[in-house]
């Protein structure tokens, strides 16, 4: 459902150009994302009229009970079957939302992404601040042992994944409803967002508890709204944009992606190496000098001299120069042997 604002002519474009000031205001941006970020990826959202939740389940049961921690312990056939052609997705790739928020990032603006989606996405896209609430399919545990396994794994398992080692069953690391979300997870979201002074929440609707209570915590009024349809806070919220968040986030977010600062680490960590290498050249160098001051050098050095004299004799003009006076000896044992006859 779209606001009168976006309808009215030039709305959208004024919308973005304030996207982008508050942008280039903030120093510490945290973004908060729902399902609606991935759905331009070809993962179907969850409460929208094509959501999972209105399917057919392909089961006699409701997609909302199956997903959850009792019917997981009680019917875990029927579980897995579900689970792997609704809530799996190993071919969707990034969209325009995960690598706009990628650049924003790597501009030093983004400080976390804050995720209830279980895909992964924001990660194959190059994130590195992403805080999932609710996990991910792409990690896998055994019940029994702990031994975790990838995503293939449990895929390509015929009904129930069990454990290798143990025989357990082998569990998806997401958060099932009446489970209760990783207590770290929600410090760091919370933690992040009173440092924010711009909070970006985009493709959710803010009905899932407790990610639609934490625009609270925000220090300020600073608050961007994302979605196509209505939320609680797009009254409340400094901006309101119902539109498709990868179309808005790309024409909001600078093209502009500085160099990593690994290379920039790689740098420091080359000068130091090779400045090591210098004080061990200098530290060896210390005990040679030492040990050619003392008397047994000074005759390895006169040894070595003799050598080197005995090399350079094999040059021409200094055995020209040996052979003048081998000559005069020779004339010189002459005249004596006359005298002495």
């Amino acid at each position: 459902m779209e606001t009168r604002l976006d309808r009215y002519e030039g709305a959208r474009e004024k919308k973005i150009e304030q996207l982008k000031q508050l942008i280039k205001e903030s120093k510490y941006v945290v973004f908060l994302g729902g399902a609606g970020v991935s759905t331009e990826s070809g993962i179907p959202d969850f409460r929208s009229g094509e959501g999972i939740f209105n399917q057919e389940s392909g089961l006699s049961y409701r997609p909302v009970d199956i997903i959850s921690h009792s019917f997981f312990e009680a019917h875990p056939e029927e579980f897995f079957d579900f689970y792997k052609r609704k809530l799996c997705y190993p071919k969707a790739r990034p969209n325009k939302a995960h690598r706009a928020l990628v650049r924003l990032e790597r501009q030093g603006k983004l400080k976390a992404t804050i995720t209830q989606n279980i895909d992964n996405l924001h990660q194959m896209a190059g994130s590195t601040t992403t805080i999932e609430l609710h996990g991910s399919v792409y990690r896998n545990y055994c019940l029994g042992c702990g031994q975790k396994y990838p995503l293939e794994y449990v895929l390509k398992a015929k009904g129930v994944p069990h454990c290798e080692k143990c025989g357990a069953i082998v569990r998806p690391d997401v958060v099932l409803y009446e489970e209760h979300l990783e207590h770290e997870n929600i410090d760091n979201a919370v933690k992040a967002i009173k440092k924010a002074d711009l909070l970006i929440i985009g493709g959710t609707s803010l009905t899932v508890y407790p990610a639609a209570t934490f625009a609270q915590f925000l220090k300020s009024d600073r608050v961007v709204i994302i979605n196509k349809s209505s939320t609680y806070l797009d009254l409340q919220a400094m901006l309101t944009i119902h539109d498709s968040i990868g179309d808005v986030l790309d024409s909001a977010i600078s093209k502009y992606v500085p160099k990593k600062k690994e290379t920039t680490a790689a740098k420091a960590l080359e000068k130091k190496s090779a400045a090591k290498t210098v004080t061990k050249a200098k530290t060896a160098a210390k005990p040679a000098a030492k040990s050619a001051a003392k008397p047994g050098a000074k005759a390895s050095a006169k040894a070595d001299s003799k050598t080197v004299s005995k090399v350079a004799s094999k040059t021409p003009a200094r055995a020209a120069k040996k052979a003048e006076p081998a000559k005069k000896k020779t004339s010189t044992d002459k005249a004596k042997a006359k005298k002495e006859r």
